[in-house]
């Protein structure tokens, strides 16, 4: 699988046990293998789009880490 589809597929994911009402940590836990994936993709395409892309990731995680707390 390539790094694009790992992105695709634990978004689906997050879209699932969100609407499935799962616990705050679950969701953080996805949402933080995300940046990691996303981060990835971003390497290897090395383009506006995927960079664009981990930021969205990256501010995703830290809004749902400060309403975590």
């Amino acid at each position: 699988m390539d790094e694009s589809e790992a992105v695709l597929q634990r978004l689906s994911r997050i879209e699932a046990l969100d609407r499935a009402g799962a616990p705050a940590v679950d969701l953080l836990a996805e949402l933080r293998e995300l940046v990691h994936e996303a981060e990835a993709w971003s390497a290897r395409e090395g383009d506006a789009r995927a960079d664009a892309a981990v930021a969205r990731c990256r501010a995703a995680l830290e809004g749902a880490m400060a309403t975590a707390r």
